[in-house]
């Protein structure tokens, strides 16, 4: 496994990084590296709904769209991340729990009681200090997190805004996690350099075929162009939409949800899917099959079932599309 001390601080170059490192590098790789002041919202998020776009715009934000999915986070300096890549032997590569393991022995060893909680959650003493996502093509898997370390918390609240659409609810119920900062909790003051090279020193002597690695110029030139030509952009990161007629989103128990329709005549013309949820499909695949199709249940339904919903949607049911679409 290639063990990687990423020393960039530009958000569109970052999650340009963790791609190259996805799709290009075959190696299994391990990378710790920082944002400076940006916001990194969910493959199938509508960012508009996610962001106060006026403090965004105030305080010269970067919003960028990452590979995986999930609910939108914001990063700064005092916030370090973490990506892992694996190839396995099959697609059923979703695991939460596997790749914070490192990040919780480290917390552990340093008498931090920090715990995996929910789906997707780091937590001491019940407050959020790393959320995590995962993305899966074939039979590689690209894990990424956050680990608040010491973040600016007035900045994480004022940058990202509550999407309305999340107040109608499936899900069984939970009460919002606070945030905090795991330098409030060390024992001994540590600097995050001092924090981010006992987790790479970790990951190192746990994993028997880690080594260093560092970008070749040949690296850095083609994590270049991906940033340029697409994290960069504007089509990425806010899209062209089409106008809706019809929108609705719910929470379930694998997430947020949100149903974009665009209906002419009784068919739909046009459709595109929002929500904090994840998957190992394309959900394009849904969108395109059902633009054609009738906007009532039976033949909705129809179309539906020729999917694995779980596939596109991890712990959702039919039933819990049906419910978005009406």
């Amino acid at each position: 496994m290639l063990c990687i001390l990423h020393q960039s601080t530009d958000p569109y170059f970052n999650i340009a990084t963790d791609e190259y490192i996805f799709k290009h590098i075959k190696e299994d790789c391990f990378m710790l590296w920082r944002n400076d002041n940006a916001i990194i919202v969910g493959k199938h998020q509508n960012t508009l709904a996610e962001i106060n776009v006026d403090y965004v715009k105030e305080k010269g934000i970067k919003v960028v769209r990452r590979l995986s999915g999930g609910g939108a986070v914001y990063h700064d300096l005092g916030n370090l991340n973490f990506s892992f890549t694996r190839t396995g032997e099959n697609t059923e590569m979703v695991d939460f729990e596997r790749y914070t393991l490192p990040i919780i022995e480290v917390l552990q060893n340093l008498g931090v009681d920090a715990k995996f909680e929910g789906r997707n959650d780091l937590t001491i003493e019940g407050k959020k200090f790393s959320g995590n996502a995962e993305h899966v093509f074939k039979n590689k898997v690209l894990h990424h997190g956050t680990i608040l370390y010491s973040s600016e918390m007035k900045d994480v609240s004022g940058a990202l805004k509550i999407n309305p659409l999340k107040y109608k609810d499936r899900a069984v119920k939970s009460i919002p996690k606070r945030v905090t900062n795991v330098a409030n909790h060390l024992k001994k003051p540590m600097s995050l350099d001092d924090f981010t090279k006992r987790i790479m020193d970790h990951v190192l002597s746990k994993f028997d075929d880690a080594k260093l690695y560092e970008f070749t110029a040949e690296d850095l030139k083609a994590i270049q162009q991906i940033r340029d030509e697409k994290y960069a952009t504007w089509e990425w990161n806010y899209g062209n939409s089409p106008t809706y007629d019809f929108q609705q989103g719910i929470r379930t128990n694998g997430g947020t949800i949100e149903m974009n329709l665009n209906v002419k005549k009784g068919f739909i013309t046009a459709v595109k899917i929002y929500g904090d949820f994840f998957g190992t499909k394309d959900i394009k695949d849904i969108e395109n099959a059902l633009i054609g199709t009738k906007h009532d249940a039976e033949s909705i339904k129809e179309t539906l079932s020729k999917f694995e919903i779980e596939s596109y949607f991890h712990k959702m049911t039919q039933e819990d599309l049906m419910s978005v679409l009406f």
